[in-house]
């Protein structure tokens, strides 16, 4: 059976509910969801649409960084600039954040939504792959059964070699052929690991120097490193936050937590429980709309504090024109063709 991403979001968001209600003794009918912070508007549409499934009346859509502030910036009584690393398990996003006094101001943000800790899984089983085609000669990316125990394995060698310098990955009758069942035993190094998720690590360097660029600050003006998200135990992704930003960063918080006690901390806002908490977030892409010739003219600057309004003179493309067709957009691209369409309507 296929399933939508919404629908199976929606039966983690189900399983979530009834966990909160069976804790509570209660009815949970509401919820504040966190998102990666560079998702585009049909991405938290789809989140919205996943709560809705759920059964749940989605309050408020909030950044996962933004969230990861919230926790860390509740108790802070002088001013901070923080930057909030994200590398979870889908996604990575970065942004820059001034807090204090109750007051969590989002300065920047940026990242890419098609990096993850599962890319990092899918390099290890490709080098499992590749590893036992060269031994044995059986190609088990072919193999479905197989690929499900390469995943498995392939992340928990991964976690491993956060504390230790080899994991041993152990997957006895993997396949078989005619001389009979195949055993798979590999040792992966840290320093393989690292070799062969290099390139995507580096990734994360150009989406954090933007954000940096874009909030207008030095590596050296920031006053705390916030890791969020599990990839962040990875000792490489810890060495290059280092190197970007010449200090260590911040362990005072549970990567794995620490959006979600932010998601709980603007559910009391929103409910009142919680007073004297101002969030300040931004638009993380640009927004404009189609001009003559297919250019995206833009009319709110990626990175502009919400909510914000916008207005702008333009005249009609030809003499006594009846009617205009507004084509709004999302994204950084010139033309409007490369951009995502958030609609459009006739004036």
């Amino acid at each position: 059976k296929e399933m939508s991403p919404p629908e199976l979001s929606a039966m983690i968001l189900q399983k979530l509910k009834q966990a909160a209600e069976e804790y509570l003794g209660q009815s949970v009918n509401e919820a504040v969801i966190t998102v990666p912070a560079y998702f585009n508007d049909a991405q938290r549409q789809a989140t919205k649409d996943a709560g809705q499934i759920a059964g749940l009346e989605v309050k408020r859509l909030v950044n996962e960084p933004t969230a990861a502030a919230l926790a860390y910036g509740l108790d802070k009584k002088k001013d901070e600039t923080i930057a909030d690393y994200d590398f979870g398990g889908g996604t990575f996003d970065i942004s820059i954040l001034e807090v204090g006094e109750g007051v969590v101001e989002v300065k920047s943000t940026n990242g890419d939504t098609h990096l993850g800790g599962d890319n990092l899984d899918q390099r290890i089983i490709e080098w499992i792959v590749e590893e036992f085609k060269s031994d044995e000669g059986i190609d088990l990316s072919k193999d479905r059964m197989a690929l499900q125990r390469l995943r498995e394995a392939a992340e928990k060698a991964k976690m491993e070699l956060s504390t230790v310098l080899e994991s041993e990955i152990n997957l006895p009758f993997i396949t078989a052929d005619q001389s009979g069942p195949k055993h798979l035993q590999k040792k992966l190094t840290r320093a393989k690991f690292e070799q062969i998720v290099d390139d995507l690590l580096q990734r994360t360097v150009e989406p954090v120097k933007r954000a940096l660029a874009d909030a207008g600050v030095e590596p050296s003006s920031i006053d705390e490193v916030v890791l969020v998200g599990g990839s962040t135990r990875v000792p490489k992704v810890q060495e290059i936050v280092k190197q970007l930003f010449g200090k260590e960063p911040h362990r005072g918080v549970n990567p794995d937590e620490v959006v979600a006690i932010g998601a709980g901390v603007q559910a009391g806002v929103l409910a009142g429980e919680v007073k004297d908490l101002l969030l300040l977030d931004v638009t993380p892409l640009t927004l404009g709309i189609e001009t003559l010739g297919g250019v995206r003219t833009a009319l709110i600057d990626r990175n502009t504090t919400i909510p914000t309004k916008k207005s702008e003179i333009f005249s009609t493309a030809a003499e006594s024109q009846p009617s205009v067709e507004v084509h709004v957009l999302q994204g950084e691209r010139s033309m409007a063709k490369d951009n995502r369409t958030l609609g459009k309507f006739h004036l």
